[in-house]
């Protein structure tokens, strides 16, 4: 029985890794970690029964310690809680199902105890990927990618590792403003950014696809779980969310991924690999399909996607710049305190004045990120 870690329970992919444990039974929960949902902690701890919690903050832990006292499992609190969690002896393999620069130190404690990630936390390899694919090739780790077109990827791989890839094609919903002028985005809601036509996402990944930035994140994290170069991945639009990502072969052929849209497809993907386990859900019918069409992004209109390709070409801590913005303004915009197009704006602020520090470490990293969010303040207030 593979025993999990799940770094972010509490999330969508977290929820949805659990659903899957519940109708598996092939899998124990040794760890879970979130933020500040104790209620479904509280329940997940009740039906899961695992050997240690960690939640963000200590008043929450306090109140979670109270309510499950009768389970006797500890609860601890803050990064030190997160990464005794994601290290746990006991597991297996780690989901790290956590959003934002957050996890990158839970991330690599991991890897430094020799578990095995299921990475669904694209940030930590967009700031860090340098450091995470070093220590995991050090110590033969395996990093399983969760998120759907990066899964997509790596299906499409399996038995042609040897042979050179002449592109990825990284495939987008275009998400709910898809056709939209920079003139019609300009007025747009959070509400209206948060209805997502194909996928049940969180909200901070919800609003990064509605700007694209989150394709652009995910063409960094594309170039090191893949060691391709940025100008070897392609973005195409998608809209009905069937083929989730492909890879063209030096020779010309095209291998995709096809299927409905449901995370967890890549979730159990990650659990099982090499092996396919039977999974529960809806099925690709293609005789209802009316048409699967893919088209070039708007890039004038939605500017993540360059964002993206500069900040992997460049390197450095600059995609640290860049997504320490990206979730700094994401969470001004959800607080109604900016409007859609200023997210871009932050962004490129905070690039334009990132430094040059070709190889950050840890540290530099995660000061960079401070760095940014004063630069921000000192430029556009609170």
């Amino acid at each position: 029985m593979k025993k999990l870690s799940i770094i972010g329970s509490t999330g969508s992919i977290g929820t949805q890794t659990l659903e899957i444990v519940r109708e598996s039974k092939k899998y124990e929960v040794v760890a879970l970690a979130c933020g500040r949902n104790i209620q479904l902690m509280e329940r997940q701890m009740r039906e899961f029964h695992p050997s240690f919690v960690a939640v963000a903050k200590e008043e929450d832990a306090a109140e979670l310690r109270d309510r499950t006292r009768d389970l006797d499992i500890p609860v601890e609190c803050g990064m030190e809680g997160l990464i005794r969690a994601a290290a746990w002896d006991t597991a297996d393999i780690t989901v790290t199902a956590i959003v934002g620069m957050i996890g990158v130190q839970p991330t690599l404690a991991a890897i430094e105890a020799g578990k095995d990630i299921a990475l669904a936390n694209k940030e930590t390899l967009v700031t860090a990927g340098h450091l995470v694919m070093k220590a995991a090739q050090e110590k033969g780790v395996k990093i399983l990618p969760v998120d759907s077109e990066h899964s997509a990827i790596f299906q499409c791989l399996q038995g042609n590792r040897g042979n050179e890839i002449s592109r990825i094609l990284l495939t987008a919903s275009g998400g709910p403003f898809r056709g939209r002028t920079r003139e019609e985005l300009a007025n747009v809601t959070v509400e209206d950014a948060l209805k997502h036509p194909n996928w049940s996402m969180g909200q901070k990944i919800t609003i990064d696809s509605a700007t694209m930035v989150n394709k652009g994140l995910e063409v960094i994290e594309a170039t090191w779980l893949f060691d391709v170069p940025p100008e070897k991945i392609e973005v195409l639009v998608q809209p009905q969310s069937i083929i989730h990502s492909a890879v063209e072969y030096t020779d010309g052929a095209v291998i995709a991924q096809l299927g409905t849209p449901d995370m967890k497809l890549p979730i159990q993907y990650a659990l099982t690999w090499p092996e396919r386990k039977p999974l529960s859900g809806d099925r690709l019918d293609f005789t209802k399909l009316s048409a699967i069409t893919l088209a070039q992004p708007d890039r004038k209109t939605f500017l993540g996607l360059d964002f993206a390709y500069r900040a992997a070409a460049e390197g450095g801590i600059l995609p640290t710049a860049m997504n320490a913005a990206n979730e700094m303004a994401v969470a001004h915009f959800l607080a109604k305190k900016i409007t859609f197009l200023e997210i871009y704006d932050w962004i490129a602020y905070a690039m334009d004045t990132a430094p040059k520090i070709p190889h950050p470490t840890v540290e530099e990293i995660l000061q960079e990120e401070k760095n940014v969010e004063e630069r921000l303040r000192a430029r556009y207030g609170d």
